[in-house]
């Protein structure tokens, strides 16, 4: 591998349980190269979002722990650190709900973001432009509140208050949900773009998984817990089960719910 594939993030062999029974992770890993779009694919319930603050340790504040396994990042364990231990090493997670702070404006929601830096207003103000150039509707909306804007918005806001951290890696949780097919694009289109032009790292969850595979290099697809399946994009794109149970489409053509709602008694890796 050459330096910029070397795994910026690696998961390793993880268990979640929640309130000391409940098993949600049995075994998950996965690796993240610097500088890459990985796409964590499956179904509501399969672990995707569990991952991701198992990755960002925001488990405990909801009685989840990682009880096997380890996560490193940049070589260095981490999952014992605090969540804002890791923020400070530039890992920022976008919550799935678009969570803003409603009272107050796109702005100083914006400004949240920088709350732990230390390097100045100017430098400050010159990332909030930043954040402009890449989001122009935002500066439009720069003085409403946030609870009036719309959901495209609002999503809009969550990852340009991550960016305002600085990150290194972003964690994404559900971008699409509940978002028009255009914005979706939209949203997808900016991270493609923070990807190529800031270098930022991302690992995000997605049901959309025909809108996630066209933007992601690689991808791995969760089924209750675990990872069942993982390849390149494009491979993940052409494999007929793929294209059979995530996206609808079979050596038939398009397909139904109905049709492949009981998917699970055929999938070859699930035999």
């Amino acid at each position: 591998m050459t330096a910029a594939t070397l795994p910026i993030l690696s998961v390793n062999n993880i268990e979640v349980i929640y309130d000391h029974v409940i098993l949600v992770l049995k075994g998950v890993s996965l690796t993240v190269p610097s500088g890459g779009i990985v796409a964590l694919l499956g179904a509501n319930g399969a672990g995707k979002t569990t991952t991701l603050k198992a990755i960002s340790n925001l488990l405990r504040a909801e009685r989840g722990d990682v009880t096997k396994g380890g996560i490193e990042y940049k070589g260095e364990r981490v999952d014992r650190l605090s969540p804002n231990e890791l923020v400070r090493k530039g890992v920022i997670q976008v919550m799935e709900g678009r969570h803003c702070f409603g009272h107050l404006t796109v702005e100083e929601n914006l400004l949240t973001g920088a709350y732990t830096r230390k390097d100045g207003q100017a430098a400050v103000r010159a990332d909030l432009e930043m954040v402009y150039g890449y989001f122009p509707r935002l500066k439009e909306r720069r003085r409403s509140q946030a609870g009036y804007t719309s959901g495209g918005e609002q999503q809009m806001t969550a990852i340009g208050r991550a960016l305002m951290a600085r990150p290194t890696t972003i964690l994404l949780d559900e971008p699409s949900m509940g978002l028009a097919p255009q914005l979706v694009e939209e949203i997808f289109e900016i991270v493609r773009k923070l990807n190529e032009e800031k270098k930022v790292t991302f690992l995000l969850a997605e049901q959309n998984t025909n809108v996630a595979l066209r933007y992601a290099h690689h991808g791995y697809i969760l089924e209750n817990g675990r990872v069942v399946m993982e390849g390149s994009a494009a491979t993940l794109r052409e494999n007929e089960d793929v294209k059979e149970f995530y996206l609808g489409l079979s050596a038939s053509g398009r397909k139904s719910y109905r049709e492949v709602k009981h998917y699970k008694r055929r999938k070859r890796w699930l035999a």
